[in-house]
């Protein structure tokens, strides 16, 4: 039997070939796209990022920071897992890495110290092509130490230009018993700068300074003055009132004097260089506007004693320490 080509079968043999010569195609174009995958050998990882750059943004703040010694930072390299490494920038400024060993990023940008790390793995032949990523989890060089009554004490990354508000914002804002003064001391000077803040932080635009790399802010505690024995609420009371609080105003903080207090045996606790000193108050005096109302000082005790108790000398002192140690912290808000 002889097969005739006809024109029909002529054509089909063409479509066939043409959809073999673009499953080919598709076939190449596929292997040229695909990037090259790590491989690991007794001499080293070798490894390809085709269409990456190595200049790339820092996932953890601004690349513009210059790392330091004391720096905690997450070093990645793409594809190639067996190298990635949490450490931190020793005191002389390298980073101890896989392979490669101690790398010098002190003074660097996030950028240059990729750079660096990459050029290493090149030169040594550990990585074709690398593509290296730092991330950095703790600032202590160019960060701001944010310290005392703020909700979440630390140090806290500068990105940018930054002010007094927003680093506080960051550190969690003020506790209650922040004050109404926060010491700024600048890594260059020595010389302590102090701003006025209340809790209403908008009340004081004119503290909202710049804050820069190094700087330590301390937000001060606000002094305490305490109440106890025979008063309605004996406690402690924060001075936010420009600390100036006086034996009346203390007084009514603590809801008054009990019926059965001993007016003319109040007296204030002193803690002094040479111990407690005590000081009588005519409180009864006081109360009738018949003496001047007497000023208290920071962690004084004013001692309202009950006419019943027989209690003297240093047992009284040592009765009012007791209680003002027991006493719970109450803020003063004007």
């Amino acid at each position: 039997m002889r097969f005739v080509c006809t024109p029909l079968r002529a054509a089909q043999r063409h479509v066939f070939a043409l959809i073999f010569l673009l499953f080919a195609w598709g076939a190449c174009l596929g292997q040229v796209s695909q990037p090259a995958s790590a491989t690991a050998s007794s001499s080293g990882v070798q490894s390809s990022v085709p269409g990456t750059s190595a200049l790339t943004t820092l996932p953890g703040g601004d690349a513009t920071i210059r790392l330091g010694s004391g720096d905690l930072v997450e070093v990645s390299v793409y594809d190639v897992p067996e190298l990635s490494t949490k450490v931190r920038v020793n005191d002389t400024g390298e980073l101890d890495l896989p392979l490669i060993n101690n790398v010098h990023v002190e003074g660097l940008t996030v950028n240059e110290a990729e750079q660096a790390i990459e050029k290493r793995l090149q030169e040594g032949g550990f990585v074709r092509n690398p593509h290296v990523q730092i991330f950095v989890d703790e600032y202590t060089s160019d960060g701001v130490s944010i310290l005392g009554e703020v909700g979440h004490p630390g140090v806290y990354p500068v990105l940018g230009e930054q002010n007094l508000f927003n680093m506080i914002s960051a550190a969690g804002g003020l506790s209650d018993r922040a004050g109404k003064s926060i010491t700024i001391t600048h890594r260059d000077n020595e010389k302590p700068e102090t701003v006025v803040i209340s809790h209403n932080l908008e009340d004081h635009p004119e503290s909202n300074v710049p804050i820069l790399p190094g700087d330590t802010v301390m937000v001060r505690r606000a002094d305490v003055i305490y109440v106890v024995g025979e008063v309605s609420r004996p406690s402690g009371f924060l001075m936010d009132n420009n600390n100036h609080l006086t034996v009346l105003q203390a007084i009514a903080l603590a809801g008054g004097t009990n019926s059965g207090a001993k007016l003319n045996g109040a007296r204030i606790l002193r803690q002094g260089p040479n111990g407690v000193t005590e000081i009588p108050v005519e409180l009864k005096k006081v109360l009738e506007a018949k003496a001047s109302d007497i000023p208290l000082q920071a962690e004084d005790i004013l001692f309202v004693p009950s006419s019943a108790r027989k209690i003297l000398g240093s047992r009284t002192a040592e009765a009012a320490l007791q209680m003002a140690t027991a006493a719970s912290i109450v803020a003063i808000r004007p």
